[in-house]
């Protein structure tokens, strides 16, 4: 095995179709497999090789129930990476996905508009992922979280269908106009719900079991002639308990 080491309540009701396509997009979180912590990056059913990517992950970090710091490594395991230590509470990801652009065939090409200057879109892809090893939890604002999905309250329903509003940050910061999906496993093709005014959104848990929500945020471009946007995706993932056998 090679192991690389790393630093480590308002309903919002505006849906837009216009979203639809934007918000289908690849993210990272964590899962479990054969009992291990993996990390995944993928939408919904697909779970794509992480191994051939593990350049582009540019932190790992583990945390303990008081959210201190625990040194985390991420381990090559046939085509997947697994966490070194599943014994953390908490552990968060960031994978810089570079720079894409899509052609009018539909095609996408791991180059900038300066590459290709007839893209219909070109844009640099982060990626951030925050993943609680059980029910949904208080989270605290992240290193290495440039966007963020936290869960708003002192505590939450470990049952399916409770309403729970979550803050959408970034650089720590409450941002309207974010697109969230509550379901990005399962549903990856949902139409997303938008951030208020206050960065909030309100949905239900959606699974007795893995939930991953995920929110998009696109950030003005500082280099137009090389991509028009850094688009922003985040994931906040966390396991409800099933009934006892």
């Amino acid at each position: 095995m090679k192991i690389l080491p790393f630093a480590c309540m308002a309903l919002v009701t505006s849906i837009s179709s216009a979203y639809s396509e934007q918000a289908q997009a690849h993210a990272i979180w964590f899962a479990e497999r054969s009992s291990q912590v993996a990390f995944i990056y993928g939408e919904g059913a697909q779970d794509l090789d992480t191994v051939k990517r593990q350049n582009k992950i540019k932190s790992i970090t583990g945390y303990n129930k008081n959210w201190q710091l625990k040194n985390v490594k991420l381990i090559e395991s046939g085509p997947m990476m697994l966490l070194s230590d599943k014994s953390v509470y908490a552990v968060t990801g960031m994978l810089d996905n570079g720079l894409w652009s899509k052609t009018k065939e539909g095609e996408w090409f791991a180059k900038g508009r300066d590459e290709i200057p007839n893209a219909l879109l070109s844009e640099h892809t982060k990626k951030y992922s925050v993943h609680l090893r059980g029910p949904l939890a208080q989270v605290p604002a992240l290193k290495n979280q440039q966007l963020q999905i936290l869960p708003v309250g002192n505590e939450f329903s470990d049952q399916k269908g409770a309403i729970v509003s979550y803050s959408i940050t970034f650089n720590s910061k409450a941002v309207q106009g974010a697109k969230v999906i509550n379901d990005l496993v399962n549903d990856p093709d949902q139409e997303p719900i938008v951030s208020n005014d206050d960065g909030l959104v309100t949905l239900p848990l959606r699974n007795q079991g893995l939930n991953v929500v995920a929110a998009i945020y696109d950030e003005k471009s500082t280099n137009l002639n090389v991509f028009d946007k850094t688009e922003h995706l985040a994931t906040l993932s966390f396991v409800l308990p099933h009934a006892a056998e």
